[in-house]
């Protein structure tokens, strides 16, 4: 199966591609659509988003357009400027590893809060679904499917958490790092180790480790900023 990149199928399903439907997309279903459209960089770092575009596009009007800006604009992914219209942002190399930092520690705590809250064999299934299905994914290279698997894992563990103020802030960052995410997973390796790294960080949560899960997830995300430092000129 050929690699594809698209965050299509990481996403709640809530997002849209045309405005040939009959209903008027909903702001988030738009914000969704948009979102993974600077993910995919359809719309790469410092493009300009087109407003009357968008809203045929779309089939919404300009002033709906203009309020999901302002939604991408809060989440840090557009940059709004006077007489000059909507920009993709494009984040620094040291705006970068800052967000690694904060990622490790947020997620790392969000699997020590998640193995704490539920019973361990809780998480059997996404350790079944890390073995085989992840497996093949890999193998085959379909990386929507790897990225799809990961990103339950992620929502199972912030969910599972129990901390709204927590969740929120792991949304916020994980808009930002979209961009780049699905492309480090083109990498040479990196799935392979990033499926490795999770596997055992289940193991750690199916074994009522909290401290463990927590110091194994925390490595998973030194392990990805150390990828992204070495292919920073491809990334970026």
């Amino acid at each position: 199966m050929p690699a594809t990149t698209s965050g299509r199928a990481a996403t709640s399903g809530r997002a849209i591609t045309s405005g040939r439907r009959a209903e008027r997309p909903t702001n988030d279903a738009l914000y969704d659509s948009l979102r993974d459209a600077i993910t995919r960089r359809e719309f790469p770092p410092g493009a300009r988003l087109p407003e009357t575009e968008l809203a045929v596009r779309f089939g919404v009007s300009r002033a709906q357009i203009r309020e999901v800006f302002a939604l991408l604009e809060e989440r840090g992914l557009i940059a709004r400027i006077p007489n000059r219209g909507a920009r993709v942002i494009r984040l620094s190399h040291p705006e970068i590893i800052e967000l690694f930092d904060v990622r490790e520690v947020l997620e790392g705590l969000c699997v020590r809060l998640a193995t704490r809250n539920l019973p361990p064999d809780s998480w059997q299934d996404l350790v079944d679904l890390f073995d085989g299905p992840m497996e093949r994914d890999v193998r085959e290279r379909d990386f929507d499917a790897y990225l799809a698997k990961l990103s339950l894992f992620r929502r199972r563990t912030i969910d599972a958490a129990g901390s709204a103020l927590l969740s929120d802030m792991l949304d916020r960052i994980h808009d930002r790092t979209r961009i780049f995410i699905y492309r480090m997973v083109l990498l040479p390796g990196r799935a392979e180790q990033g499926l490795e790294e999770h596997r055992r960080t289940l193991a750690a949560m199916r074994r009522a480790d909290a401290d463990e899960a927590e110091a194994l997830k925390r490595e998973n995300i030194r392990s990805a900023r150390a990828m992204f430092e070495r292919y920073a000129a491809h990334l970026t």
